[in-house]
C-alpha cells in the first residue's frame, strides 16, 4: 500500500504545488540525528496520496527526512510514515492501513536491539479550519475523518490554499518498548493514543462545533437564571412579558459574537500583510505553552496586559498562527461601530458594557453567555485592566470578568480552566500621543469611522511587537489548594456565592498581574528612553549612552528578573541604529562628539515606554538610591527594600522569584562593574569613578520615593482626614513639586496611584479607618516615612516637609 500512495503522492505533486499552501507549526528541534541507530518515523491520520505529498514538500522544505523513503532497520525494510487509516472507497468500505503491523514490528526491533532509538514523530494535516455547525447534517451522520478520493478532491480544491501542518514532539519508541512491552495491545494503545492526540489538536485548531446563532440564543433565554430575570424585568419594569423577553434577545445581539471562518481567514490574510508593513517584526515567546494546554483539552483563557487597540488584532492573528482556533475576545461596547464592529463580531468578539450596575437582566444574560463559552470549549479572552493604559504601567485589575470565570466553574466546567498572563509590547504605541493629551486633561474622544480613516494616513514602521506568553495559572489546582472544599458548592444552574468567593478573585487578579509582568519585554525604545529621561535635559553624550545601555542590557541578561523576561538581542550600537532607522532619537555633533536626544515631540510620550519596564530597574535603583547617602550593610538594604516591597507590588506588580537572592545577585552584579564596593567590615558603597552611571540609575526610582514621601509625610503630619481628601492633597502636593523640581512625568500627579498607595497602605495596616471613616495611622508608617525620607533628594524632602505642613 505504502508504495502505490507514494507513487500517486509523486504524481500530483506538481499539481498540489499551485493549490496547497500550508503553514507549518514544527516541533522544537530534535537533539539526535536521524541515523542508523536514531531513525525517524512519521505517523498521520489519513493514508491519503495528497496529505504525502504536502507532507513531503514540508518536509524537505523545513530539512526533515523525506516520509516518502523506506527505512532500513536491521534486516527489515519499513516505510517512513505510518498511517492510522486509509480513505473510504466510494462504496464507504476501509480496508487496513497496516499500522499496527508495523507498529508491533517496530517495537520488538527495540527489544532485539538495545542501541536501535527510533522515534516517532506525529504529523497532523489540517485542511482548512472550519469548526462546522451543531446540528448539521454532516454532524448528524458522521463527518468521515478518512474522506473518500471524490470528496478529498473537493476538500482540497477548496481549502488546500488554508492547510495547517503541525508537527508534534516525537516519541522514544525504546522508552514504549522497555516501559510497555511489545505486544499487539502495546501497538493498539501507542495507536490510539496517536489517533487521541490528532483529534486533540484539530480540536484545538479548529474550536469546537459553532452552535446556529438562532438555537443558541434559544437555548439561553430558556435557562433558569434568564428566564428568572426576564419575569423580575417585566414585573420591575411592568411591561408584558414578551415584551421583556425581546428586551432580552436584543441584549443578546448586542453582546453575542458571531465567528465566520471566511472572515477570519480573510482576517488573517489582511493581518499578515498589515503587520508586514507596520512591523520590523512580531517577537513571541513561551508560546509552546499554549499549545500544549490547548492540546491537553484545558479551557484556556487568554488575559493580556491592553496597551493599544491594536492588542485585539496582535493577540488574535498570533494565536492562530500558532495553530490553535481563534478566541472569543471581549470587546468595549465602544468599538462596536460601523463598519468595525460587525467585522469585530464575526472574528469573535463579543462586546460588553462598561457597566452593569442597576441592569439585573443585561448582568445575567451576559453571565449566561460566558458560562455558555466555557461550557462549550471555546477560549476566551478579556483584559483584567478594563481599559488601554494611558501611563505605560499595569493598571489595578477589574474583577468582574475574572469573578465570572469562577462562578462558571461553580456550574461545573468538565475540563480544568486555566488563565494564561500576555505580555504586549511595542516599540511604538499607535495611540500614545492621544494618551498624553488624556492625561493632561483633554477629554477621550470616541471610536469612529474617521479616527480609523486618521490613523490609516499615519501608518508607518514601527519597528518590533512583542507577545510574551507567561506562566499559567491553573484553576482547577490553585482553588483545591486554597480552597479544599469548593467542588462542594457547584450546582449546574444556580450555584451559591461563596464566601471565598471575593477573596479568591482579588488574588488571582493581583496574581495574573504579577505574571504579566513577569514576562516583560525588554526593547530598544523602553530601553533608551530608561537612560535619556534619567538625564534632566534628556540629553546625553553617545559614549556615555552606550556605556549605560550596555550596562542595562548585561544587568538583564546576567541577573534575570524572571525566566520569563526577554531582552533584545544585539548591543548598544545596535540599539542606537535601529532606533535611528523608526525616528525616535536624533544624533547630533559639536567640538567634544556626538549628542543624542529624543525628538522634542516625541520627549513626553517617552515616559510611556520607559514605564513598561519600570519594574525592571526598581531594585537595582534603590539600592544605589540608598547608597549614595550612606554605605549599608546587605542585612540593613534587606530590610529597606523589606519595607518597600508591598507598595511596589501593589504599584509596579513587582515579583521576583525570590527576592533576597535576587537582591544579591544584583549588588554582586554591581561590584564586578565596578559600580560598588563592599567594604570589610560588610558595608557596600558606591564607588566614585562610576557615580555618573550611578546617578542615572537612581532616577529609576526618584519619582516612586517623591510620590511616597507625600503621601506618608501627609499622613503622619495631618489630623485624621477623609480618604478623598488624602487623595486630593496629594494630588496638589505633586503638581507643586513637579514645578519646583522637574518631575514632570504624566503619571507623577496621577490619582490613580496615590489611591492604589493608599490602598496598599491599608492592606500592610499602616492606615485604618476609624468610626468617621477618616484614616489613621500606625507606629509602622512612621518607621516607613522615615526610611523614605532619607532616600529622597535633600531639597524635595525639605519641600515636602514645608509644604506638606
Amino acid at each position: 500500500m505504502f508504495t502505490r500512495i507514494k507513487f500517486f503522492a509523486r504524481l500530483i505533486a506538481w499539481p498540489l504545488r499551485a493549490l496547497v499552501r500550508s503553514h507549518v507549526i514544527a516541533a522544537p528541534q530534535d537533539t539526535q540525528a536521524n541515523t542508523e541507530h536514531n531513525p525517524l518515523f512519521y505517523i498521520t491520520k489519513v493514508a491519503s496520496a495528497s496529505d504525502l505529498a504536502t507532507l513531503r514538500r514540508v518536509c524537505l522544505a523545513q530539512g526533515y527526512p523525506d516520509p516518502t523513503d523506506w527505512v532500513m532497520v536491521g534486516t527489515q525494510q519499513l516505510p517512513r510514515t505510518l498511517f492510522l487509516e486509509t480513505p473510504h472507497s466510494l462504496s464507504g468500505k476501509q480496508i487496513d492501513s497496516g499500522a499496527l503491523v508495523i507498529g508491533q514490528r517496530l517495537l520488538q526491533l527495540h527489544l532485539t536491539n538495545t542501541q536501535l532509538q527510533a522515534r516517532l514523530q506525529p504529523v497532523s494535516i489540517n485542511w482548512g479550519r472550519a469548526p462546522g455547525k451543531e446540528a448539521s447534517v454532516k454532524a448528524v451522520i458522521g463527518e468521515q475523518s478518512a474522506p473518500n478520493w471524490l470528496r478529498k478532491l473537493f476538500i482540497v480544491l477548496i481549502s488546500g490554499r488554508h492547510t495547517l501542518v503541525q508537527f508534534s514532539r516525537p516519541v522514544d519508541i525504546q522508552t514504549i518498548a522497555q516501559q510497555q512491552g511489545t505486544d499487539e495491545d502495546t501497538a493498539h494503545k501507542m495507536l490510539r493514543m496517536a489517533r487521541f492526540h490528532f483529534y486533540r489538536q484539530q480540536l484545538a485548531a479548529n474550536g469546537p462545533r459553532q452552535p446556529e446563532r438562532a438555537a443558541l440564543f434559544n437555548a439561553l433565554l430558556a435557562t433558569p437564571a434568564v428566564r428568572q430575570a426576564i419575569e423580575d424585568e417585566a414585573h420591575s419594569q411592568q411591561i408584558p412579558l414578551n415584551e421583556a423577553r425581546l428586551q432580552a434577545r436584543k441584549l443578546l445581539e448586542e453582546i453575542a459574537a458571531d465567528p465566520r471562518e471566511s472572515t477570519i481567514r480573510v482576517g488573517e490574510r489582511f493581518l499578515r500583510w498589515l503587520f508586514a508593513r507596520l512591523y520590523t517584526g512580531i517577537e513571541i515567546s513561551h508560546n509552546e505553552r499554549i499549545r500544549d494546554l490547548a492540546q491537553r483539552g484545558h479551557e484556556i483563557v487568554y488575559l493580556p496586559c491592553h496597551r493599544s487597540h491594536m492588542d485585539y488584532l496582535l493577540l488574535s492573528f498570533v494565536i492562530y498562527q500558532q495553530g490553535l482556533a481563534c478566541p472569543h475576545i471581549a470587546a468595549g461596547i465602544n468599538l462596536n461601530f460601523w463598519p468595525v464592529g460587525k467585522m469585530f463580531r464575526r472574528g469573535g468578539a463579543f462586546f460588553i458594557r462598561r457597566s452593569f450596575s442597576g441592569n439585573k437582566l443585561y448582568s445575567v444574560i451576559f453571565r449566561e453567555y460566558l458560562t455558555q463559552l466555557f461550557r462549550k470549549g471555546y477560549a476566551v479572552k478579556y483584559y483584567s485592566e478594563g481599559g488601554r493604559s494611558r501611563t505605560g504601567r499595569l493598571l489595578a485589575p477589574k474583577t468582574g470578568m475574572l469573578a465570572m470565570t469562577l462562578q462558571s466553574m461553580l456550574r461545573g466546567i468538565d475540563r480544568p480552566v486555566t488563565l494564561v498572563p500576555v505580555y504586549l509590547g511595542y516599540e511604538h504605541v499607535m495611540e500614545v500621543s492621544t494618551y498624553l493629551r488624556e492625561l493632561t486633561g483633554s477629554k477621550k474622544t470616541g471610536e469612529s469611522v474617521g479616527g480609523i480613516i486618521k490613523a490609516i494616513g499615519k501608518l508607518r514602521n514601527y519597528g518590533f511587537g512583542y507577545v510574551n506568553f507567561g506562566e499559567p495559572l491553573m484553576l482547577n489546582q490553585y482553588l483545591s489548594e486554597r480552597v479544599p472544599d469548593w467542588k462542594a458548592g457547584i450546582n449546574p444552574d444556580s450555584p451559591p456565592k461563596p464566601a471565598w468567593l471575593t477573596p479568591t478573585v482579588a488574588d488571582v487578579a493581583h496574581q495574573m498581574m504579577l505574571r504579566i509582568n513577569q514576562a516583560a519585554a525588554v526593547n530598544s525604545i523602553t530601553l533608551l528612553a530608561t537612560c535619556l529621561l534619567a538625564q534632566p535635559q534628556h540629553v546625553m553624550p553617545a559614549d556615555l549612552l552606550r556605556r549605560q545601555l550596555n550596562l542595562y542590557l548585561q544587568f538583564m541578561r546576567e541577573v534575570p528578573y524572571h525566566p520569563n523576561v526577554t531582552v533584545c538581542t544585539g548591543d548598544a550600537d545596535s540599539l542606537l541604529a535601529h532606533a535611528k532607522k523608526l525616528g525616535k532619537i536624533e544624533v547630533t555633533a559639536d567640538a567634544f562628539g556626538e549628542l543624542v536626544q529624543f525628538p522634542s515631540q516625541d520627549l513626553a510620550q517617552m515616559n510611556y515606554y520607559r514605564n513598561n519596564i519600570s519594574h525592571l530597574f526598581v531594585l537595582p535603583s534603590l539600592l544605589v538610591t540608598a547608597l549614595l547617602h550612606q554605605a549599608k550593610t546587605t542585612t540593613t538594604l534587606t530590610d529597606m527594600v523589606q519595607q518597600l516591597r508591598p507598595m511596589l507590588e501593589h504599584e509596579l506588580y513587582f515579583a521576583p522569584v525570590d527576592l533576597e537572592s535576587y537582591l544579591q545577585q544584583t549588588l554582586q552584579f554591581l561590584q564586578q562593574q565596578g559600580m560598588l564596593t563592599e567594604q570589610p567590615n560588610n558595608h557596600w558603597q558606591v564607588n566614585e569613578s562610576h557615580r555618573a552611571s550611578a546617578e542615572l540609575l537612581v532616577q529609576c526610582s526618584e519619582a516612586i520615593l517623591v510620590r511616597y514621601g507625600m503621601v506618608l509625610h501627609l499622613l503622619k503630619s495631618a489630623a485624621p482626614m477623609q480618604r478623598d481628601q488624602l487623595e486630593q492633597r496629594s494630588h496638589e502636593l505633586a503638581l507643586r513639586l513637579a514645578r519646583l523640581h522637574n518631575l514632570h512625568s504624566p503619571e507623577f500627579y496621577d490619582k490613580k496611584l496615590f489611591a492604589g498607595l493608599i490602598n496598599a497602605l491599608k492592606d500592610q495596616h499602616m492606615v485604618q479607618l476609624n468610626a468617621t471613616e477618616q484614616l489613621t495611622v500606625s507606629a509602622e508608617l512612621n518607621r516607613l516615612d522615615t526610611t523614605v525620607t532619607k532616600l529622597l533628594p535633600a531639597a524635595v524632602a525639605a519641600s515636602i516637609m514645608l509644604i506638606g505642613n
